[in-house]
């Protein structure tokens, strides 16, 4: 499964990152390809490619404020989380994100 996402919190420092780290471990550990953008104090960093976006089976925004540059992702199905959730239970959003995709598959 390819994933893509976006990780920002409302200050755009530490629960960005932390919620990064969490999705790209548990992607990893679940065999998943995932490249995730963030977004905070210092921009984009990451950005993703319109590629990647193509490519994407799923669209994860764990995000805490209003990302920019959405309508990058029109057409995709998403999901969107507060980065909390991401970074708590990364293993459980990755299923959810497994459950959407097979179920649009059907």
């Amino acid at each position: 499964m390819k994933i893509i996402g976006v990780c920002a919190c409302t200050v755009g420092i530490a629960h960005t990152y932390i919620a990064q780290e969490k999705l790209e471990n548990a992607a990893k550990k679940a065999g998943y390809e995932i490249h995730v953008e963030t977004q905070g104090t210092i921009g984009r960093e990451n950005e993703l490619s319109p590629e990647a976006i193509a490519a994407a089976d799923v669209v994860i925004l764990a995000v805490d404020v209003k990302v920019a540059g959405r309508e990058r992702f029109e057409g995709k199905r998403i999901i969107q989380v507060p980065t909390e959730v991401a970074i708590k239970s990364p293993s459980k959003l990755l299923e959810k994100a497994k459950e959407v995709v097979q179920q649009q598959a059907v």
